[in-house]
């Protein structure tokens, strides 16, 4: 299985996840890039779906669907199916509510394409106002193995690293990610994420002591992620 991202808009990342004969948009509003892409390639378009129903995200649907004869997966059909037959092969469907209560992500081994859910350097802002259905989708996402490669909904990398170096300044890993950032292909390792990360890190002393020193709760789990969130 393959994966082919395709930038939108100013930050936007939309993906073409495809095998030998069939493929899968998934957030295509880069529908005409898309469509060509396949065409010079050969994979059909199977079917078209969504990390979430954000307009930003959705807005390639239409073209896409019109286009081919792809069949539109809607978060209805993705909680039934759970996972989806993609040329042959298994890609798994994670419901991580919290940035929307429709938030999915897609799972093919080494390949993760998070959305909003779960960004570079960051998680997505919890809009459903519900941060222990949110950290329980976190905790979900890192039991994946650490060559997991995280590609997001959108391209914040510049904003997070800077936001990063503000919380910890003395984080040894932070250069080197920035170094590996290609804006043409977005994307870090979830090894490479967990040490960068203050939201995959709640439960590190470190991120506990800098949200105590800020006068944030830090006591529990719960504690350290909800201050985390009230940082964005």
């Amino acid at each position: 299985m393959n994966i082919h991202q395709f930038r939108y808009g100013e930050d936007n990342l939309g993906y073409l996840l495809y095998g030998e004969h069939a493929a899968m948009a998934v957030d295509g509003g880069a529908a005409g890039e898309m469509l060509e892409f396949l065409s010079d390639r050969g994979p059909f378009l199977q079917y078209v779906t969504n990390t979430h129903t954000h307009m930003d995200h959705t807005v390639g649907n239409r073209e896409l669907l019109a286009n081919s004869r792809a069949q539109y997966l809607d978060f209805n059909a993705l909680l039934e199916m759970k996972k989806i037959d993609l040329d042959g092969q298994t890609v798994e469907v994670f419901h991580t509510p919290g940035h929307t209560r429709d938030s999915v992500c897609f799972y093919h081994p080494p390949f993760l394409i998070s959305g909003d859910t779960l960004f570079n350097g960051k998680v997505g802002k919890c809009f459903t106002g519900d941060p222990d259905a949110f950290l329980s989708a976190i905790k979900a996402l890192l039991d994946l193995p650490d060559e997991t490669i995280v590609y997001a909904g959108h391209d914040y990398v510049a904003e997070y690293v800077a936001f990063v170096r503000r919380l910890e300044p003395d984080n040894p890993h932070i250069d080197r990610y920035r170094e590996n950032y290609d804006p043409g292909h977005v994307c870090a390792t979830l090894a490479d994420e967990k040490k960068v990360d203050p939201f995959l890190r709640f439960n590190d002393e470190k991120i506990a002591r800098i949200l105590a020193e800020k006068g944030l709760p830090a006591q529990t789990e719960g504690d350290r992620w909800r201050s985390l969130l009230s940082l964005m």
